[in-house]
């Protein structure tokens, strides 16, 4: 992936918690699977309950990713969010926007830890970013995000004439909020 990709997404990703967070909410995970550099769409992840339930919709995160044959992954997740859906320890930096861009050879870790901040007079939180630490090749990921990663470069066998829209289908079937760019369009 080049910067500007990588730059274009972080931001993005960093834009949408600082609107979700002002509206009272933490995104859901998402990802953002890539094909020969190109974005395919954002996949966010479908209402879950806590426990089993989120563990398996985030690793499901992956079958678009799949489907399409992608050869890198972004995912995004906030560190305190997916530890209690999943009922795992938060780990530190927390609260945090973590990031992994990933392909089939390995991963790296990105985390922007921030703060909640409360504007003066107003009733919304907003997130005072605090400096990066270093990116972890092959950092420790939460097992979901593990295994989303590992599942999105496992192609799919789905005998149906189109994979990837039936694969689309099914997911939003299931409640996942897909957005596909205009390459991918169904």
């Amino acid at each position: 992936m080049d910067t500007q990709t990588w730059d274009a997404l972080a931001a993005s990703m960093k834009n949408a918690y600082t609107a979700g967070l002002g509206e009272g909410t933490v995104p859901r995970p998402v990802i953002m699977p890539l094909v020969r550099g190109e974005l395919v769409g954002l996949i966010w992840l479908r209402p879950v309950e806590t426990g089993k339930d989120a563990l398996t919709g985030i690793a499901q995160l992956s079958n678009i990713a799949a489907a399409s044959g992608a050869d890198e992954v972004v995912l995004a997740w906030e560190t305190q969010d997916v530890a209690a859906a999943c009922e795992l320890p938060v780990t530190d930096p927390a609260p945090c926007l973590n990031l992994v861009h990933a392909t089939k050879d390995g991963h790296t870790l990105h985390r922007f830890p921030y703060t909640e901040q409360a504007p003066e007079g107003q009733g919304t939180v907003e997130p005072q970013w605090l400096p990066a630490p270093e990116p972890q090749p092959d950092g420790e990921l939460l097992p979901p995000v593990r295994a989303a990663v590992d599942y999105s470069f496992i192609p799919l066998d789905i005998d149906h004439p189109s994979p990837f829209g039936v694969t689309v289908v099914l997911m939003e079937e299931d409640g996942y909020h897909v957005r596909l760019t205009e390459a991918f369009a169904l």
